[in-house]
């Protein structure tokens, strides 16, 4: 249901000023795993660089001990330094050594180890040669070295401690340990400033739903005299038609929190994710209480249970059997309120309509003429519109859509406004938008042979003189015979008024006016083309119909014998059952035989008494390719018939 521009109560103007204010500035982002990877990588640097500042890599040359023992009988030797099998010394002078690769190494630092087998004669040539001794012990144990050891432990363990944070939540997206958490938004009253007013139509939805604001603002009214507020609302209404903002005004009048979200968001890969997050929901609601609870597509998680030919889905089973508990929960004096909005309540599972639960159904229908002139009064008002665009008009000739369809109704007509470079929106463009929506773009790459315009012409020709001469039908408001992309022609007809019961004669003569086509192009052209084909399907579906259900056939009078739907689960054809035998499938049969064929007949007597009519149409859409419904009437007037 689209939002209705009216002016606004000084509350109202008050949340909306407050609104305008200068947002903060978002929260700093927490570190991710690039920003780890980054001071994992200079902590090795850190590591790298002590190393070698304090000696670990020193440019000592490994020798043998042969080579030491050579070097000290030759007194080359100037100072020594012993940690445990290690010696470490110095040359007065460079001396050379082939390494094993081949290499010829010079070096005057060297480093050998004491052999295991011991060397008792080594502390008297060091004296002799008078060689500076030094010792260390075995292990330095000094802080520097411990730091050296311990670092990459202590930077793997704060790795993996801030992982560990991360998945219980601490992190900006959640992790595994928050995963049974609810995904519903809070909005709170500063958020959220959609108010009735702000939804054009539904009064009757609106009344009901305004119970339930009186219920959380005074809800001892109600409990002194012994009753409670009702556990749940289900609003009920094709798509596009409000229910998600008739929720958000309820929250927006009656000034609670107000917890929103879709039936999906409680699906996860996991078992037991989705029965976990309906409980941390309604605890959520709980401790805000009183509070409002708005499931959007509730059929995703409340489908019947065990349904379908591999059984029900256990995850999903689960989380309704937990929705069921947590609203049969409910103590009278909560205020916690559970709504949820579906375009499919007959795939719901019976337990969740039952009192105690949501005990309310609230119908929000598809807008009525009324309710779409309003829509498009407020939308118009957001555009640029030119004084010849008739709101009244476009409301009437749009029978059956929803508030979104009427939204992007406008939009294409800006659209169409903007590509011309015109400084407001015509009748024109929203006409032509109308029919983009309803027959879609125009084919202006097909090229039609003069026969096929002919044969398209008298088509159209015969549902609209049908229309004009019979007298329970509805009034032509255009022919066309420009080819579209669900169409190749078209007559538009809409109702004066909206009708909720239809009598047996309105539905003769609208079988008579969906044959039209058909017993033109017979009457013309001696043959059928394929262009009735959806006039047909729309006449044989309106003929089984009225023979099945409203028991307007001579063979089927006062009788009902639709009672074909099976189970929504597993398939029209698969489960669908009857409750007539196949001998009464087939007198149903012949009677729709004999509906569709009374009404062609009569429809092609009465094409055959207006054959000029029908030339004088056929020759002015060829000429301009598009008649009004006025100039119709004024060619069948002046035929002096």
């Amino acid at each position: 249901m689209p939002e209705k521009q009216n002016k606004k109560s000084k509350n109202q103007k008050t949340r909306k000023n407050s609104s305008n204010k200068p947002t903060p500035p978002p929260p700093p982002q927490q570190a991710g795993p690039v920003s780890w990877i980054r001071v994992v990588f200079f902590a090795i640097i850190v590591y790298l660089i002590l190393q070698w500042a304090f000696g670990s890599f020193d440019q000592s040359v490994k020798i043998p001990y042969s080579s030491f023992k050579t070097h000290l009988q030759e007194n080359k030797i100037t100072q020594v330094t012993v940690r445990g099998s290690r010696i470490q010394g110095s040359l007065k002078n460079q001396a050379q050594l082939v390494n094993a690769r081949g290499d010829t190494v010079q070096y005057s630092d060297f480093v050998t180890f004491f052999p295991k087998f011991g060397d008792e004669k080594l502390m008297s040539m060091l004296e002799e040669n008078q060689v500076t001794i030094a010792t260390q012990p075995e292990r330095d144990t000094n802080w520097w070295t411990t730091l050296l050891i311990f670092a990459p432990l202590i930077f793997l363990g704060l790795i993996f401690y801030s992982q560990y944070k991360r998945m219980q939540g601490g992190g900006s997206q959640g992790g595994l340990f928050s995963i049974g958490k609810s995904r519903a938004k809070l909005h709170t009253v500063s958020k959220e400033d959609t108010t009735f007013e702000d939804v054009a139509g539904a009064e009757s939805a609106k009344e009901e739903l305004q119970e339930v604001v009186s219920y959380l603002k005074e809800p001892e009214r109600i409990q002194k005299l012994g009753g409670k507020i009702p556990s749940g609302m289900l609003l009920l209404g094709p798509p596009g038609c409000g229910k998600t903002l008739l929720a958000r005004a309820v929250a927006g009048e009656a000034g609670v929190p107000f917890f929103s979200i879709t039936g999906s968001d409680f699906m996860e890969m996991f078992v037991g994710v989705g029965a976990s997050r309906v409980r941390d929901l309604f605890e959520q609601a709980k401790k805000n209480a009183p509070s409002i609870i708005f499931i959007d597509e509730l059929d995703s998680i409340g489908r019947q249970r065990g349904a379908g030919l591999g059984g029900g889905h256990d995850e999903r089973e689960q989380t309704l059997n937990q929705l069921l508990s947590e609203m049969d929960g409910f103590e009278p004096n909560e205020s916690v309120i559970a709504m949820a909005a579906t375009n499919r309540p007959d795939i719901l599972d019976s337990a969740l309509r039952r009192p105690g639960r949501f005990d309310r159904q609230v119908i929000v229908p598809a807008p009525k003429l009324k309710d779409r002139l309003e829509i498009l009064k407020m939308y118009a008002d957001r555009k640029t519109m030119a004084d010849d665009v008739n709101l009244e008009q476009v409301a009437k000739s749009t029978p059956g859509f929803s508030g979104a369809d009427l939204e992007n109704l406008l939009n294409e007509a800006a659209l169409m406004a903007g590509r011309k470079n015109k400084s407001e929106i015509t009748q024109q463009d929203v006409d032509q938008a109308r029919d983009k929506v309803m027959m879609g773009l125009t084919r202006r790459g097909l090229v039609l042979s003069d026969e096929e315009k002919k044969m398209i012409a008298y088509h159209e020709a015969g549902h609209a003189v049908s229309s004009v001469i019979l007298t329970e039908t509805h009034p032509v408001h255009k022919i066309s015979i420009i080819p579209r992309t669900r169409a190749m022609g078209v007559t538009e007809q809409f109702p004066e008024e909206e009708k909720y019961v239809y009598k047996k004669e309105y539905m003769l003569d609208q079988l008579s006016v969906m044959m039209g086509g058909r017993a033109a192009e017979e009457l013309f052209f001696n043959t059928a083309t394929t262009g009735a084909e959806n006039d047909l399907k729309q006449a044989t579906q309106l003929a089984r119909r009225m023979v099945l259900e409203w028991g307007m056939s001579d063979k089927f009078q006062n009788i009902a014998l639709g009672q074909q739907q099976g189970q929504v689960f597993l398939g029209q054809q698969l489960s669908q059952k009857r409750d007539f035998s196949e001998s009464t499938a087939y007198k149903v049969d012949k009677a729709v035989q004999e509906l569709l064929k009374q009404a062609h007949d009569r429809t092609r007597k009465v094409l055959e008494n207006r054959r000029k009519v029908l030339d004088k149409v056929v020759k002015r859409l060829l000429e301009d390719e598009e008649i009004a419904g006025e100039e119709l009437d004024e060619i069948i007037e002046n035929d002096g018939e």
